[in-house]
């Protein structure tokens, strides 16, 4: 049963026709009526069914503007960087006990980092961390000896791209009370890096098939994109 509040909220959104995302913030705003504070999301389908291959887009961007969430960071490193890992502000941070309380299915983190010495035997818990994707990737700057800056980085608005098999990708733009500006500035972030992903896996015609603009508990708005990416 749909509550008194949904019911107020606009109906019918998917008929109307695309708009420019800086005005669908404002009215996606005007929509986030529940006593929490609700996210500002996007959704995206990706044209990732090509001729000659499948694109799976995995990358990372660093949101100007932050998500507004706190991030729960742990580091897994050897003895002598365990004092570095927690002046830079890690959560959890070990070495072989920390492994050995993973594989026991200790998960209690949103982010995972490990330095490249550690990363032999972090690799061996991939079926415990990656269908959570929790596994440090080098390729994302997960796996490094720099922990200052990937603790910094995902604590300070550092998120992932990364379609699932149907093409899909969500992602959080910030929160309700975030300025206009300040999700407008992670928006052209987020497309300034698909538009550079899109030239690095050569796709032909558009990489964006459809984006829409949504609150945590609201309804779905179709963005015009701000050009064919």
């Amino acid at each position: 049963m749909s509550s008194k509040r949904f019911n107020s909220l606009p109906s019918d959104t998917k008929v109307i026709p695309a708009d420019v995302i800086e005005k669908l913030i404002s009215i996606v705003k005007k929509n986030c009526t529940t006593k929490f504070e609700e996210s500002i999301d996007l959704n995206l389908q990706i044209n990732n069914k090509q001729k000659k291959n499948e694109i799976n887009l995995r990358t990372i961007v660093n949101l100007p503007s932050g998500t507004g969430k706190k991030i729960k960071v742990a580091v897994v490193c050897e003895d002598n960087k365990l004092q570095e890992s927690k002046d830079a502000g890690a959560d959890i941070t070990g070495g072989d006990d920390f492994i050995e309380k993973i594989k026991n299915g200790n998960l209690d983190f949103e982010k995972l980092i490990c330095t490249p010495g550690m990363m032999i035997k972090l690799s061996k818990l991939g079926k415990i961390l990656g269908p959570k994707g929790l596994m440090p990737n080098p390729k994302l700057g997960s796996v490094t000896n720099d922990l200052k800056k990937a603790i910094s980085d995902a604590k300070s608005g550092q998120v992932e791209i990364k379609n699932d098999k149907d093409g899909n990708i969500g992602l959080s733009l910030g929160k309700k009370s975030f300025s206009d500006d300040k999700l407008l500035k992670n928006f052209n972030i987020i497309f300034e890096t698909l538009e550079r992903e899109k030239g690095n896996h050569k796709v032909k015609g558009e990489l964006i098939k459809n984006a829409f603009l949504t609150s945590t508990m609201g309804v779905s708005y179709k963005i015009k994109l701000p050009k064919n990416i």
